[in-house]
């Protein structure tokens, strides 16, 4: 192994690496391996404070037997979605804490970190909706918490907040706006296969609802910056997987897209989706065409799951990425170029998983070399 900047170690990017991934949260990023999670984020004087758990406690990891394709997609969209809460729980509370310090003149390091008010509640809801919607590289789900565990009725429901909020924009109003037309137009479904076309409908409603929701969430301060941060996630696993040492620099010159990414998922669920409601029928009652839509998002899921999994796989195959490149656009929108203070704090977190998974050889820089982005907090 070198620890030159531009050369490559031999990584075999098809087995554990690819078990890496994360999402960005409040001014830091969450990191997950296959049995650690860890949440670096950054003070406002500058200090990179890192908390680090292991997963052991994901559906998956319970119940391995689910752990199969098709099946497990759903589990996995469930479990990382807790997880995102829990972390974006935990660096609320550590700008939270950094306020509050700063309000009563004291080190943040005496301070423990405190739940938010009701307004910082509400605005972190819809951060973490948007998280939830466009983060990733997309990976084997699971739990953790932060100095001393996460609420869990707080995460709770957050969680329940953002599976609501998601199923009323992006399940019923499609389908009610299609319904609502057909009654007032009923000349659109004229012709044959009436309920597959406003089926159809229905996925493009999806789409443009969706990519319209993050195009205006973009233009909100605290969201550019989730945004840039979620670029910094993915040049430091782009880096990872490209077999070079984990330094600022090469995570600096990294893509800011990856195949992987929830952005990614969420655009092939929306694919999929408007593929297989061309085939179902289509209820005259809209609550029931609601539940249907329900019904049908594990089986949508699986598929979708399954489909990322083999884009990061062979993600060094020109014809798989020509495929999958729509998919890979839509990261424009859900990532910002991250400025090299990001950086760090995403290789912090990197490191923090490699370290508790004995990789530290991944990092690919010497023992004997000076560390500048060694975490300046304990790891918990």
């Amino acid at each position: 192994m070198t620890t030159q900047n531009g050369a490559k170690r031999e990584v075999e990017t098809t087995g554990a690496v690819l078990q890496y991934g994360g999402q960005a949260v409040i001014e830091g990023v969450m990191m997950r391996s296959p049995r650690y999670f860890a949440v670096a984020c950054r003070k406002p004087n500058g200090e990179i404070v890192v908390q680090r758990e292991d997963v052991d406690k994901s559906i998956l990891g319970r119940l391995k037997w689910l752990n199969v394709p098709f099946l497990r997609g759903t589990l996995a969209l469930i479990d990382a979605m807790a997880l995102g809460s829990r972390a974006l729980a935990f660096a609320s509370h550590v700008q939270l804490e950094a306020e509050q310090a700063a309000k009563q003149g004291v080190s943040t390091d005496s301070v423990d970190p405190k739940p938010p008010s009701a307004a910082r509640e509400a605005s972190e809801k819809v951060t973490a909706i948007a998280a939830s919607a466009v983060n990733g590289p997309v990976v084997a789900p699971g739990a953790g918490g932060a100095q001393g565990k996460i609420n869990e009725i707080q995460v709770g429901g957050s969680l329940l907040f953002g599976l609501a909020f998601g199923l009323i924009l992006f399940v019923f109003v499609p389908t009610w706006i299609t319904g609502a037309v057909n009654h007032f137009v009923p000349a659109i479904s004229q012709g044959s296969h009436p309920g597959r076309w406003l089926n159809v409908a229905d996925g493009v409603i999806k789409m443009v609802i969706f990519f319209g929701y993050i195009s205006l969430i973009s233009f909100m301060p605290q969201i550019r910056r989730v945004f840039m941060y979620h670029g910094a996630e993915h040049k430091a696993i782009n880096t990872l997987e490209a077999g070079l040492p984990l330094t600022r620099e090469n995570a600096l010159s990294a893509s800011r897209i990856h195949p992987r990414c929830g952005t990614s998922f969420i655009f092939i669920v929306l694919v999929i989706n408007l593929i297989v409601f061309a085939f179902l029928p289509r209820p005259d009652n809209v609550l029931m065409r609601f539940l249907l839509h329900v019904a049908v998002i594990p089986f949508v899921a699986g598929i979708s799951y399954e489909v990322i999994r083999f884009a990061g796989h062979f993600r060094r195959f020109p014809i798989v990425m020509a495929v999958f490149a729509p998919g890979m656009w839509s990261q424009y929108l859900t990532t910002r170029e991250p400025d090299a203070s990001q950086v760090e704090v995403a290789l912090a977190a990197l490191y923090s998983v490699l370290e508790a998974e004995g990789h530290t050889s991944l990092i690919g820089v010497e023992d004997d070399e000076p560390n500048p982005l060694e975490p300046e907090a304990a790891l918990a």
